[in-house]
C-alpha cells in the first residue's frame, strides 16, 4: 500500500504513486472552494497532469467541463496560492494525504457519488483496512445515550470493529471515547482543516490525539486552515457513512446532525442501525422514526454483529457476572439491574444507612462492579 507521508521523508515507507512535485498541485486544488469533487474529477480526467491544470487558461478549464465562472474562479484565487507553500506548511503540521490515485485510500469511501479526490489526516489510514462502523448521535445526550453508547461501542471495540465518528461533543465524543477504553481502533472524521487550531471543538483536541495515539486516525477533506463552518458538518457526514459499513445512530431529534448521516447511509445503499428510546424523550423522536423507516433496532453490540455474520471475538452471553465481597454487597447486587437505580430508591430496598451504603457503593464501583452514571444513579457493570 503506497501514502504521501510528506513529513518524514525518512521513515520507510512503500512507494507513493505521486510524488510531492505532483502532490502539491492536489492540495492547491483542494483549497479552491468552487471546485468540489466532482468537478475535481473532471479536471483529473482531462489534464495529463495537475501542473499543467494548474498552469492551464480559463478556456483549457473550460474544455474540461467546468463551467465558466468556475474557471475564471481558479484562475484568479491561484495567484494567491503558492503549490510550495502549501507542502510546507503540512510538512510543519505533521499532516499526511492520500489521493485516489494511491492503493491505501479507502475502497468503500469510493463506492460514493461524491468521494473527495484527496484527503488529509493524521494518523493510521491502516485502521480503515478491518470492518467500520459509523456511530452518530446527538450532542445533548442523556444517561440513557451515554449508558448505551459506552456499552454497545465497547463490545463492538472488543470485538474488532472500528468506530468512525465526527469528534462532536456529545455521543461522537463518547463513542471515540468507549472505543479507546476498551482498547479499539476509531476514526474521526471532521469539518474543518487538520491544523491543531483549526480541529473543532477544541475541547477534542486532546480526544484526536488520543484516537492517533491509539492506532486510529482523525480525517478531514479540507486543507489547512479551514476554519469549521455550519455547511462544513453536513458535508463530512457523508465521509463518515462513506467510509463505513454501516451507521448506528445513538439519540436524535427529529432535526439532528445523526440523521443527516443516517440518510447519507441510505443513500449509498449501506445498513442504518438506530437504539430504541423512550417515547417521550424529544432525544429517542429520531432514533425511533429510523426504526419504523426500516432500521435495524439495535440494544446490543450482537445486533450489529449478527446481521453482519461478523465472528465474534467474545461472547456477549457468558461474561462472568460480578461476584460479591459481603452479604451487604450481595444485597445490592440482587437490587441493581441495567437501569439506573438511585441511591435514595436503594437506601429503602436494601435497608442499610445510606452513610453505610455509600461507602460500600464507592468500593464496589472502584472495583469495577458497579458504576454510577451521575447524580448517584447507579447500574451494575
Amino acid at each position: 500500500m503506497s501514502s504521501h507521508n510528506i513529513i518524514n521523508p525518512q521513515k520507510p515507507t512503500k512507494q507513493a504513486v505521486l510524488d510531492n512535485n505532483e502532490l502539491k498541485y492536489w492540495i492547491s486544488f483542494s483549497k479552491i472552494y468552487q471546485l468540489n469533487p466532482l468537478r475535481f474529477r473532471k479536471v483529473l480526467k482531462h489534464f495529463s497532469n495537475l501542473e499543467i491544470a494548474w498552469q492551464a487558461d480559463a478556456t483549457s478549464l473550460v474544455k474540461s467541463g467546468l463551467e465558466d465562472n468556475v474557471a475564471q474562479e481558479i484562475v484568479a484565487q491561484r495567484n494567491d496560492i503558492n503549490p510550495d507553500d502549501e507542502l510546507a506548511k503540512l510538512e510543519k503540521e505533521n499532516i499526511n494525504v492520500v489521493t485516489t490515485r494511491d492503493d491505501n485510500y479507502p475502497e468503500l469511501l469510493k463506492e460514493i457519488y461524491d468521494y473527495p479526490p484527496l484527503l488529509y489526516y493524521r494518523g493510521s489510514l491502516n485502521c480503515l483496512e478491518g470492518f467500520c462502523l459509523g456511530v452518530v448521535g446527538t450532542r445533548k445526550f442523556t444517561s440513557y445515550g451515554r449508558q448505551t453508547t459506552e456499552e454497545i461501542v465497547g463490545d463492538l471495540a472488543r470485538s474488532k470493529v472500528t468506530i468512525v465518528s465526527g469528534l462532536a461533543l456529545g455521543i461522537d465524543a463518547i463513542a471515540h471515547w468507549a472505543c479507546l477504553n476498551a482498547g479499539g481502533l476509531t476514526v474521526a472524521v471532521i469539518g474543518s482543516g487538520l491544523d491543531w487550531q483549526n480541529i473543532y471543538p477544541s475541547t477534542n483536541r486532546m480526544l484526536a490525539q488520543k484516537i492517533i495515539d491509539g492506532g486510529g486516525c482523525v480525517i478531514s477533506e479540507y486543507p489547512i486552515g479551514t476554519m469549521p463552518a455550519k455547511f462544513t458538518f453536513p458535508q463530512r457526514n457523508r465521509l463518515i457513512a462513506g467510509l463505513s459499513w454501516g451507521t448506528l445512530v445513538i439519540e436524535a431529534p427529529e432535526r439532528s446532525g445523526a440523521l443527516i448521516t443516517a440518510k447519507h447511509t441510505l443513500e449509498q445503499n449501506r445498513e442504518t442501525f438506530a437504539v430504541p428510546g423512550n417515547i417521550y424523550n424529544k432525544n429517542s423522536q429520531g432514533t425511533n422514526n429510523l426504526i419504523k423507516q426500516g432500521a435495524k433496532m439495535v440494544t446490543s453490540a450482537g445486533d450489529v454483529l449478527e446481521e453482519f455474520n461478523l465472528q465474534q471475538t467474545m461472547d456477549f452471553t457468558s461474561a462472568d457476572k460480578p461476584q460479591p465481597g459481603s452479604p451487604e454487597e450481595e444485597k445490592i447486587l440482587n437490587i441493581l439491574t441495567r437501569e439506573p437505580i438511585h441511591i435514595d430508591k436503594l437506601v429503602k430496598q436494601s435497608n442499610i444507612k445510606i452513610n453505610v451504603l455509600s461507602g460500600i457503593l464507592s468500593v464496589m464501583e472502584i472495583s469495577g462492579v458497579i458504576k454510577d452514571l451521575g447524580g448517584k444513579n447507579y447500574i451494575i457493570k
